[in-house]
């Protein structure tokens, strides 16, 4: 008989790369990591893994093994959560990740809706960049996160996981208010082509959605400072810094001296968790509380929403 934990870990060996990496995930030790992996080759009585001096790979049989371990573990989540709905009533620990702008602008909401539906349930909030999540979630470590993607960078499918799609929102772009504008020009981007541009640091998403955002306007953005939070963007660009492509739950007291010039892009969010969860009580709980914190979030007016309704601000 195979041994479930140990196809849990050929499993992250096939997506981590190394032992180390996956003793590191697991907090296991490299040497453990090895023996059980071993006890799994006696089990399955083959060759998972091909070792040559530090470097280990699998096997075109560990490869298949691989394959059926991903279908036992989401039977295996279906289990759980099929035995969770048994029992009466949610309760335990439920650990979340969010990305910081979600956990702003929805995630205290939704806590207190689910507070109110679920009391024996322990919310556990986390921030995680969103590259870490997928590792997180199979690890263990998580049982759902918020996670994001754009219009121009779309989220790749992650082996072992699932996601339901949650929300949309807009994105604009914040400029210097004092900086005359194109009277004939639209949303375009390419209208601050020769601006300086704030954009994320390089390796993020938001990054990566700016640069390519940019390239399919016809241009290269000459990028001038590179800055992760929002608020501290949205700061530089009243300072006449330069501009930046901010998601609407980032626009949180944008400074009078910046312009919102909405662009017709979007952010997604989606919540992501293990394959076969997405029946567990817990996680469809957490997902209708998010569902029930987003509505009624309108969108932030625009230049030109504020100058076509001047009044309505103080209504």
């Amino acid at each position: 008989m195979l041994d479930v934990r140990r196809l849990r870990l050929l499993r992250e060996l096939s997506l981590r790369g190394t032992i180390a990496a996956v003793a590191e995930a697991l907090a296991f030790t490299p040497s453990a990591v090895s023996q059980q992996l071993s006890a799994l080759e006696r089990e399955a009585g083959v060759s998972l893994l091909e070792r040559t001096g530090r470097r280990v790979t699998l096997t075109p049989a560990g490869r298949n093994l691989v394959r059926h371990a991903e279908a036992v573990l989401e039977r295996l989540e279906q289990a759980a959560a099929e035995l969770v709905d048994a029992r009466h009533g949610l309760a335990g620990p439920l650990r979340i990740g969010t990305f910081p702008t979600a956990a702003r602008a929805i995630v205290p909401t939704a806590l207190t809706v689910l507070a109110r539906r679920h009391p024996g349930l322990e919310p556990m909030v986390s921030e995680i960049d969103p590259a870490g999540v997928s590792h997180a979630l199979r690890a263990g470590v998580l049982d759902v996160a918020l996670v994001h993607d754009y219009d121009f960078v779309p989220s790749p499918a992650e082996p072992g996981l699932a996601r339901e799609p949650l929300c949309g929102e807009a994105m604009y772009v914040a400029s210097p208010s004092s900086e005359p504008m194109d009277e004939g020009g639209g949303p375009a981007l390419d209208r601050w082509q020769d601006a300086p541009w704030i954009t994320a640091t390089p390796g993020t998403l938001c990054h990566t959605m700016v640069m390519r955002a940019c390239q399919a306007a016809g241009f290269t953005p000459r990028v001038r400072h590179q800055v992760d939070e929002f608020a501290t963007v949205l700061a530089l660009v009243a300072a006449g810094q330069g501009v930046a492509l901010v998601p609407e739950w980032g626009l949180v007291d944008p400074p009078p001296a910046v312009r919102l010039t909405r662009l017709p892009i979007q952010r997604r969010t989606a919540l992501a968790f293990r394959a076969g969860a997405a029946g567990h009580p817990a996680v469809a709980a957490l997902t209708d509380a998010l569902r029930a914190a987003v509505p009624g979030r309108a969108s932030l007016p625009t230049e030109e929403d504020t100058e076509e309704n001047p009044a309505e601000d103080e209504t």
